[in-house]
């Protein structure tokens, strides 16, 4: 795997931003504070993970990335990063760590398969790293590397991400819709997103509740509403509203409906809303 290889057919994700755990305390510190067992992972792999308010609700949903033994790196897709970063810090205490802004990488995006990535193992070539954040149904491969002005973006690649996104059921959350859900609502489970066996964790309490009790009765599903809505919006059927839209992108919308559906078609704002199929294959 070569950096310019690598480089040379990806597009820059702008809304992604980068989160640097670093230090003696940095793995520790991320056990304690997100949803998913930071110290099963591996070196060099990455999982699905989540931070929760202390009701068990999201706060972010984000890929965590193991790069070291001290360092540990989140890459946020949606989300005030400045704000949560500094939310992070009042947590640190005595701990040794550092949580820095990566804003001197980039993260890239391409819809082809990885060159040396594959599921969760991470590839590194000097300053590169490679992530496998796709499917056989559906290529796609991320990258970050350090920040270059002359990498291009484009609005319509980052729809398509964000739509392809949905399509595997990874919720993109926008600021009204943070503090709505459970991981379990938001379909977390499908991605191996949160842990019901590791230790304490804000939230975990009622995840681990919710999971053992059997008590989620709503789900995360997608649907295709003509002309498009807005995160928020209330789904309905047969004249009742039964759920809302949590994470839309462009005509796709990911809502949180019961798990059982009466029949009848579903509507979005006065559209038809018709459901589409998740792809499965971004657990990790």
């Amino acid at each position: 795997m070569t950096s310019n290889g690598l480089t040379g057919a990806f597009t820059r994700l702008p809304g992604h931003r980068l989160l640097s755990l670093r230090g003696p305390d940095a793995v520790v510190f991320a056990q304690a504070q997100f949803a998913n067992d930071v110290t099963a992972l591996p070196l060099r792999h990455w999982q699905w993970s989540a931070w929760l308010s202390p009701k068990g609700r999201t706060l972010a949903v984000f890929q965590l990335l193991r790069v070291d033994d001290d360092h540990v790196m989140l890459v946020l897709a949606d989300g005030d990063a400045d704000a949560i970063a500094s939310q992070l810090q009042r947590f640190v205490f005595r701990r040794k760590l550092k949580v820095e802004l990566r804003d001197d990488l980039n993260v890239a995006g391409s819809f082809t398969a990885p060159e040396a990535a594959s599921g969760a193992a991470f590839a590194q070539d000097d300053q590169v790293l490679e992530l496998d954040v796709g499917s056989d149904a559906l290529p796609r491969t991320l990258q970050i590397a350090p920040a270059d002005a002359a990498l291009a973006e484009d609005a319509s690649f980052a729809l398509a991400w964000r739509q392809s996104d949905l399509r595997y059921g990874l919720p993109r959350l926008e600021a009204d819709q943070l503090e709505a859900w459970t991981p379990q609502q938001l379909g977390l489970d499908r991605l191996n997103g949160y842990s019901v066996k590791k230790g304490c964790y804000p939230g975990q309490e009622i995840v681990a509740r919710t999971h053992f009790l059997g008590k989620a009765k709503r789900a995360l599903q997608l649907l295709r509403v003509d002309g498009g809505v807005a995160s928020g919006a209330s789904v309905e059927q047969n004249g009742a509203a039964i759920g809302t839209v949590a994470s839309v992108a462009g005509d796709l919308a990911l809502a949180v409906l019961p798990l059982e559906l009466a029949e009848g078609a579903l509507s979005v704002a006065g559209a038809e809303a018709h459901p589409v199929p998740l792809l499965d294959g971004l657990a990790r």
